[in-house]
């Protein structure tokens, strides 16, 4: 049996009085490209956050290519490459600088580093214009340039918290595009949370939608969309888990939005 990218078992976390992940078990098959979904306050950058070691689980256990990352945060920070929501490079230094820098920090031998700093910039389209400042890339070359710099380590799994929230659609595309190019040459397996359900259809092979801390439902789009019943769209299945008239007991959701759809057919 294939062990898997990423095993979370009753995985917890609190702020506080509030809990942002309460008993999440998701399992990540290596080689996909899997979407974890849900609203602003769904925990799912809380969620990655400890996958990717930088937050304690308060309880449950995850692992990552079969290492344990309470006791392996190391080894298991060295198969990630992460790219957060908030745009991280720094604009003074030049797109090759900022992806020699996470070279360095990744611990790539210096021996290899120019060459893996080539390849990650090849890989994201940016040779051309790597050694302009990122003050004056686009938006989307911003996000570009992270990408690169998540690359560089030629990590096993890459981790992408809403990589390409406010980019437009041309930007979004061509990011989406260097993704599975990478993706495609490598064998990499790629969790992104995103909140462009047509991202979520196209790209990933499986996506879990999260409210309230807790994963609702988990399958392929064309499965969720099944589901809900023959007209459904991945938006509908997202409003059926995560709008108000989901229960906390995990009942009605999606049954309820079925019966609805039945009950329109049957009155044309």
């Amino acid at each position: 049996m294939t062990t898997p990218a990423v095993r979370c078992t009753g995985l917890r976390h609190a702020f506080g009085d509030t809990v942002a992940v309460d008993g999440v078990d998701l399992e990540i098959p290596a080689g996909q490209v899997f979407g974890l979904l849900g609203p602003n306050g769904a925990g799912k950058t809380t969620t990655i956050r400890m996958i990717t070691t930088l937050l304690p689980a308060a309880a449950g256990a995850i692992e990552v290519f079969g290492l344990d990352a309470a006791h392996r945060k190391m080894r298991v920070r060295r198969l990630i490459g992460y790219v957060p929501q908030q745009l991280s490079a720094d604009g003074s230094l030049s797109g090759r600088e900022n992806v020699a820098l996470f070279a360095r920090l990744f611990d790539v031998p210096r021996r290899e580093r120019a060459d893996q700093v080539e390849i990650a910039l090849g890989a994201v389209g940016l040779l051309d214009d790597a050694d302009r400042t990122a003050a004056t890339y686009s938006g989307g070359m911003i996000r570009r340039v992270e990408l690169a710099q998540a690359l560089v380590s030629a990590p096993r799994l890459l981790v992408l918290d809403e990589p390409t929230i406010g980019l437009d659609p041309v930007a979004r595309t061509g990011v989406w595009e260097r993704i599975e190019q990478v993706r495609a040459e490598t064998g990499m397996t790629v969790l992104v949370t995103t909140h462009y359900m047509d991202e979520a259809e196209q790209y990933c092979e499986q996506v879990a939608l999260m409210h309230r801390g807790r994963i609702r439902a988990q399958g392929s789009p064309a499965q969720l969309r099944a589901e809900l019943g023959p007209e459904s769209t991945l938006d509908d299945v997202f409003r059926a888990v995560t709008g108000d008239a989901f229960d906390d007991a995990g009942k009605g959701g999606m049954r309820d939005v079925r019966a609805a759809r039945r009950t329109a057919r049957r009155l044309g």
